[in-house]
């Protein structure tokens, strides 16, 4: 094997040339969408990558807090929703680009297509305060808590 990397030796099929056409995909036996299903030089109706929309959820003191990373949607393009008093629906879509027949693709890696995911929230969420904000592509939803009522603690004088 040698040593020069492939764009010296103009082969294309080496495992540390990151352009290199022949790469060795572990999940393409899966029967969900592997990563060599990307390079394919047309527009899939979904790509994994957005279908599967990826959500943070913490919990604070204050509040449920979820963060969604949806670069290139505008906050039109996205949408918050309670359905049932309890679940927050977080869903969106990402249009397919429109394809003209004088271009040539080398590549589409960019994701499109719906996405929807649902959260079941807790009791002591206030359904009816929630707040949601979109920056530089990133959806933040806040959905505040109730106060915890502390319990009243009252002592009691021990006798003898």
């Amino acid at each position: 094997m040698s040593l020069i990397p492939s764009f010296f030796n103009g082969r294309r099929s080496n495992i540390f040339d990151p352009f290199s056409q022949d790469i060795w995909d572990p999940f393409k036996d899966f029967p969900f969408p592997s990563s060599s299903s990307l390079y394919v030089p047309q527009f899939p109706t979904e790509t994994s990558a957005f279908v599967n929309t990826r959500i943070d959820w913490k919990e604070t003191p204050e509040a449920h807090v979820f963060k969604a990373d949806l670069p290139g949607l505008k906050k039109e393009e996205v949408k918050v929703e309670v359905e049932d008093d309890r679940v927050v629906r977080i869903s969106g879509e990402r249009e397919i680009e429109k394809e003209d027949k004088n271009d040539t693709w080398h590549r589409v890696e960019r994701s499109s297509g719906k996405f929807l995911r649902s959260f079941r929230l807790p009791e002591n969420a206030k359904m009816d305060q929630i707040k949601a904000a979109m920056e530089n592509g990133v959806l933040t939803v806040t959905v505040p808590k109730e106060e915890v009522k502390k319990p009243d603690v009252k002592a009691i004088e021990i006798s003898g």
